[in-house]
């Protein structure tokens, strides 16, 4: 992979991972601000499911932070755009559309399709 697509994609990655992190800490002031009291049991519960909601939100995109650093740290040693499969070069495009990724779309496909298989 060429050195400028390689900081491209680490640009792009720590971008995200910042815009992540600030979301984070906007939920955390979000949900430790006082809740007025309802009368209405139909309102605390939308409210409830509000936050519930947005706490799923939150943890997908906290696993995606961690997929995040793990790329940076795989620009950093450079194997990052390397199939942990196969070895192979990853394409631009895969990269581009997922930068997080780890494989390669054929090993992908084949374990997606592995899983099926066996009902995972």
């Amino acid at each position: 992979m060429k050195k400028e697509d390689v900081e491209y994609f680490r640009d792009r990655l720590t971008n995200r991972l910042d815009e992540l992190i600030a979301r984070a800490g906007d939920t955390v002031s979000g949900m430790t601000t006082q809740i007025e009291n309802f009368p209405d049991p139909t309102d605390r519960a939308s409210l409830e499911e509000d936050r519930n909601f947005m706490l799923r939100i939150r943890d997908r995109e906290n696993k995606l932070i961690k997929k995040i650093k793990k790329a940076l740290v795989r620009i950093d040693n450079g194997t990052f755009g390397i199939c942990e499969t196969c070895e192979e070069e990853i394409s631009f495009e895969r990269l581009n559309a997922r930068p997080v990724t780890t494989q390669c779309i054929e090993c992908k496909t084949k374990e997606e399709a592995f899983e099926k298989s066996i009902g995972l």
